[in-house]
């Protein structure tokens, strides 16, 4: 699969072909722009043509060949945008936060699961907790409780590897299934992604955050404290 900004070259291999044998190449992006690049006949009835993917989504190539070998071929290409994690919430741990905390190498996307944690921690812990922030970030201000939320997302990121999801997938269920010969059935209770144990909160979560030198520091409401 080809990263955004990737320039490639294209190839239609066209048989029977001989010196009557044209080919024209329309490249259609995600925007719905089309680009014709120009088409060189190499050998063997080998036709190419450079492409360069500027945005990231699904392409389409269209081919056409006329006089011998004749006809259209369509080609879908699906592009992956830059590896980045593009986000307006709060990341409160960092790869080496992640990597110290599990005295490991992180996984590749580990930006993105520091992010998903962040946001779930926010959304289900950190609203009903009461700290001191940065009045411009909104991140914690005292260095003890940045750590504290910082070593709590990593728990979190960890759990997800301990059980295989990070987005709730493995709790979702199928009911009654079959495939050929084999049936399939799980409990209709099953069907929720909130059911799996990626959709949690870790264990060490509650750990990092009631750690004794917080006294003081950060308080914990009732509906943070009562996972």
């Amino acid at each position: 699969m080809p990263d955004v900004g990737d320039m490639v070259t294209a190839t239609l291999a066209v048989d029977p072909h001989d010196e009557t044998t044209s080919v024209a190449l329309a490249v259609t992006g995600p925007d719905g722009t089309v680009v014709l690049p120009v088409v060189t006949a190499g050998e063997g009835g080998v036709w190419s043509a450079p492409v360069v993917y500027a945005l990231p989504g699904v392409w389409r190539l269209s081919w056409t060949v006329t006089g011998t070998g004749a006809g259209v071929e369509h080609e879908l290409v699906s592009v992956a945008p830059a590896p980045t994690v593009t986000t307006s919430s709060r990341v409160y741990a960092t790869t080496t936060d992640l990597a110290n905390y599990l005295q490991a190498a992180p996984p590749l996307d580990a930006a993105r699961l520091l992010a998903d944690a962040s946001r779930m921690l926010d959304a289900r812990v950190l609203a009903y907790c009461w700290y001191d922030v940065d009045e411009a970030t909104g991140m914690p201000s005292d260095a003890d409780v940045a750590t504290a939320i910082g070593r709590a997302v990593c728990a979190q990121v960890a759990w997800w590897g301990e059980v295989g999801d990070s987005v709730g997938a493995a709790g979702v269920g199928y009911g009654n299934v079959a495939i050929g010969s084999v049936n399939l059935g799980r409990s209709v209770t099953s069907v929720s992604g909130e059911d799996s144990a990626a959709r949690q909160l870790a264990p060490q979560v509650a750990d990092e955050l009631r750690a004794p030198h917080l006294h003081g520091k950060i308080t914990l409401g009732a509906l943070a404290v009562s996972w």
